[in-house]
């Protein structure tokens, strides 16, 4: 039950009163020793949440709720989207298999401290070499599946794990990827050699283990079970790589019980899914969103976590969210604009469990969150945090109960407790800038950097001053505390000495209802210096395709002429990162389609 009844009283008592604050959150985890202290300045200027306090996130996430009488619950269910198989796992399930597993980790020599590199699609197997790293002390490094040898080279040398664990393939879509071939090739490019693989062994692709390397992942799990390993609050738990938006990828390291504590106050407050009910996340595991809230937040809190390998169909997403009567659903815009393009003209899905839905990773414009509003006849809404942040720095909090405005539903919402955002503009009194945090940042952040076999200061996130964490976005904070994120530093249009944000204009051209997606540039222009350039994909099946000039119209009686727009070039379809987001700096090579 949250103490607060207004966003205000939350907001305000985070503020004035951070050390009562946190200590009272702090008591949704069992601790072995609870935390004297909230948070403490470590001698390199960075900050540990609930020093010295012990505990176990895999305790937590699992031990505790079969403890309680959750033990016939179902903590994990698992979809294929490529094998179409389905898998069911209650917590105690879960508890016998991760403590037997851990076993298995520790037979193998993987002790408190360790690096364990794990390469896998998402499946239940993944979770519990997640929970039995947890429960050893070890410290997890999940890798998407889909890298190739060097990508997985470079990786294996940052971290230096002791064991990796893989699956015998994984997916693109229906094609069949053996991953023999990559860890091969990673392991003869890589100069670090771990002591021993695990290979999961898949029914579509049986992978051949080399003697005295390779270890078969079920027969571990027939090893006797370990029970936790008490670790303390500032240990970490995971090292998860960025996806380099903001330069060369970086291991972000996250401790144990500032992350704990934050995803399970996170899970209430801003989801509003109690212990119980069912979480569905469509990240793959190898992403933020995944490790968040497809595994730790989800079983922390007692609920039931829905999770799935490959991109999930219109319909698989919809049928899972009907057959295990899913309260909240986490996705993408690429996935709304999927169930968008499915549903020509929609009556509206009948999920009757479905309490609201929640997007992130991506702009989503108010159109397609006022589309989805009507399709599922819930609430939507889009939210703002990055892999370093681990959780949001913005929502919109359905756990209080004076309910959200509705005036702040199509923005990214307001600062979660312990986030304080500050204006950086780059001309003096200009209304909107970089977004900055003040230091420190809340429990759940990053802990460091991994460097050299330790964590280090994230110093490249930290301004001249050394007081604010920079998120490298630009947006404008309101009057009422809400935020509306502008898009990155570097994608910010600087026109005849005016600046204005691609995403501004995006956001514009996607209200066009023939727009399916579209993405704005920068492009040098003799006269201005800059301007914009757009890129547009129509909607499939459009009786009428719109003109350039129709769109630039658009654009211009919206934000005036002064912005320049002069050319839209229609495309087929829009570069994109594994996880979904636009690649705009490959843009530049992208031709036009006829359109």
């Amino acid at each position: 039950m949250l103490p607060w009844k207004t966003y205000e009283a939350m907001s305000d008592a985070a503020l004035k009163q951070p050390e009562a604050f946190w200590l009272d959150v702090a008591r949704r985890v069992t601790w072995e020793q609870f935390p004297a202290t909230a948070c403490r300045t470590r001698t390199d200027g960075w900050h540990d949440w609930f020093p010295g306090a012990r505990l176990n996130t895999c305790q937590n996430a699992v031990d505790r709720h079969v403890a309680e009488g959750r033990g016939e619950q179902a903590a994990l269910i698992w979809h294929s989207c490529a094998t179409k198989e389905r898998q069911v796992v209650t917590y105690r399930e879960l508890l016998g298999r991760v403590a037997r597993f851990a076993g298995g980790l520790r037979s193998l020599g993987v002790e408190k401290g360790d690096r364990v590199l794990i390469t896998m699609p998402t499946m239940i197997e993944t979770a519990i070499a997640m929970l039995a790293c947890a429960r050893l002390g070890a410290v997890h490094v999940v890798v998407f599946a889909g890298y190739a040898g060097s990508e997985l080279a470079r990786r294996i040398d940052d971290v230096t794990p002791k064991v990796i664990i893989i699956a015998s393939c994984s997916f693109q879509g229906q094609t069949l990827i053996p991953s023999e071939l990559a860890l091969n090739a990673a392991l003869t490019e890589a100069t670090h050699k771990p002591q021993a693989c695990v290979i999961l062994q898949r029914e579509a692709c049986p992978a051949q283990l080399m003697p005295m390397r390779d270890h078969d992942f079920h027969m571990l799990e027939h090893s006797a079970p370990v029970s936790p390993v008490t670790v303390k609050s500032e240990d970490p738990l995971y090292i998860l790589h960025t996806s380099g938006t903001t330069g060369p990828a970086k291991g972000i390291v996250r401790d144990n019980g500032g992350h704990a504590v934050a995803l399970a106050l996170s899970m209430e407050l801003i989801y509003g899914c109690k212990p119980g009910e069912t979480f569905f996340s469509t990240s793959d595991l190898g992403w933020v969103v995944g490790h968040s809230y497809g595994v730790y937040a989800p079983l922390i809190s007692g609920c039931t976590s829905v999770i799935v390998e490959g991109n999930a169909s219109t319909s698989a997403i919809q049928a899972l969210c009907r057959d295990h009567a899913v309260t909240c659903l986490f996705t993408t815009p690429t996935h709304m604009r999927l169930i968008r393009q499915d549903n020509r003209n929609p009556s509206g899905a009948i999920l009757p469990e479905l309490g609201r839905v929640f997007v992130a990773g991506e702009y989503a414009e108010p159109t397609l969150l006022d589309w989805v509003r009507s399709y599922f006849q819930r609430p939507v809404v889009n939210h703002w945090w990055q892999t370093e942040t681990g959780w949001s720095i913005t929502a919109h909090f359905f756990g209080l109960p004076g309910g959200e405005p509705a005036a702040l539903l199509n923005n990214i919402g307001r600062p979660a407790p312990g986030f304080f955002p500050v204006i950086m503009p780059s001309i003096s009194d200009e209304y909107c800038g970089e977004l900055v945090l003040s230091l420190p940042l809340p429990p759940g952040c990053l802990a460091g950097i991994w460097k050299n076999g330790a964590s280090h200061i994230p110093a490249p996130y930290l301004d001249d001053t050394g007081q604010y964490y920079r998120t490298f976005d630009t947006g404008m904070i309101r009057d009422d505390r809400a935020v509306c994120l502008l898009g990155r530093s570097d994608d910010v249009i600087k026109v005849a000495g005016r600046r204005i944000s691609g995403v501004q204009i995006e956001g514009i051209i996607s209200a066009h209802p023939a727009v399916y997606a579209c993405a704005v540039v920068s492009i040098s222009d003799k006269l201005r210096g800059q301007r914009p350039l757009a890129y547009v994909v129509v909607e499939p099946g459009v009786q009428r395709i719109p003109s350039s000039q129709e769109i630039i119209r658009q654009v211009h009686q919206a934000l005036g002429r002064w912005v320049g727009l002069k050319e839209v070039r229609f495309v087929s379809s829009l570069p994109t990162t594994t996880s979904g987001k636009i690649k705009r700096k490959c843009l530049a090579g992208f031709q036009a389609v006829s359109a």
